[in-house]
C-alpha cells in the first residue's frame, strides 16, 4: 500500500503543482481587464466572467506592441518614451537597470544563459553547475589580469536566488547539455540526470583542479 501511494503522489503532485500555477499566471493576467472601461467588460457586456479571456488580451497586447515597434515609426516612439523616463528621478535608475537586464536576457543574439558551465564551487573539489552571463565589464576588467568569465552559480531548489562569479576561463568546463537540462539537474537535486551528465562525471578525473 505503502508503494502505491508513493507511486500516485509521483502522479498526482506534479500535476497540481502544474495546474496551481497555471491558475495563478491565469488568474494574474486575468486582472488586466480591470484596465479596460466597466461598460467594454466582457462580465458587463455578457453578464458572466471568461476566464482566460485577460490571458488572451494581455498576449495580444504584448504581441501587438512587439509588432508595431518593429518599424521605424515605432522604434522612434519607444525612443522617445526612454527619453523620457531617464529624465524622471528614481523612475530612470529602476528602469534602466530593469531595461539592461531584460536586454541581455531576452536579446536572440545575446549569449547570456546560452551554456551550461561546470565549476569549483564553494571551495576547491566541490563542484556546481553554473550558467555563463558573459565576461567581465567596466573598470572590472582593468582589475583581472587574463582571460575571465562572469558566471552564475544557482541555489537548489530555487535557481532564481544565486550567486554571481567571475573567474578564468580555464577554471570552467563547458558542459555539452542544454541550459533546460542544467535546470532540471539542479532543481531536482540530482535526482533527475541527464545522459550527458554521465559523460561529464567520468571525464572530470581527467581534468586537474585549476583554482
Amino acid at each position: 500500500m505503502r508503494k502505491y501511494f508513493v507511486t500516485g503522489l509521483l502522479v498526482l503532485v506534479p500535476l497540481a503543482i502544474t495546474l496551481w500555477v497555471l491558475n495563478l499566471v491565469i488568474g494574474t493576467m486575468d486582472q488586466s481587464l480591470l484596465l479596460l472601461p466597466e461598460r467594454w467588460r466582457p462580465a458587463t457586456l455578457i453578464g458572466f466572467h471568461i476566464p482566460g479571456l485577460g490571458t488572451i488580451l494581455t498576449l495580444l497586447f504584448v504581441f501587438a506592441t512587439g509588432l508595431l515597434t518593429r518599424n521605424f515609426v515605432g522604434k522612434q516612439v519607444v525612443h522617445a518614451w526612454e527619453l523620457l523616463l531617464t529624465r524622471i528621478p528614481v523612475v530612470s535608475s529602476i528602469y534602466s537597470s530593469v531595461k539592461q537586464v531584460s536586454d541581455t536576457l531576452f536579446s536572440s543574439s545575446g549569449n547570456a544563459f546560452r551554456k551550461a558551465m561546470l565549476v569549483q564551487y564553494p571551495r576547491e573539489g566541490s563542484w556546481t553547475i553554473a550558467f555563463l552571463t558573459g565576461t567581465p565589464g567596466g573598470d572590472v576588467k582593468n582589475h583581472l589580469t587574463g582571460d575571465y568569465i562572469s558566471v552564475y552559480v544557482p541555489t537548489t531548489p530555487n535557481p532564481t536566488s544565486g550567486f554571481f562569479l567571475m573567474m578564468p576561463r580555464a577554471d570552467a568546463i563547458e558542459l555539452d547539455m542544454s541550459v533546460d537540462e542544467a535546470l532540471k539537474y539542479i532543481v531536482s537535486m540530482g535526482v533527475v540526470s541527464p545522459e550527458y551528465v554521465v559523460a561529464a562525471s567520468k571525464n572530470l578525473k581527467a581534468v586537474p583542479p585549476q583554482i
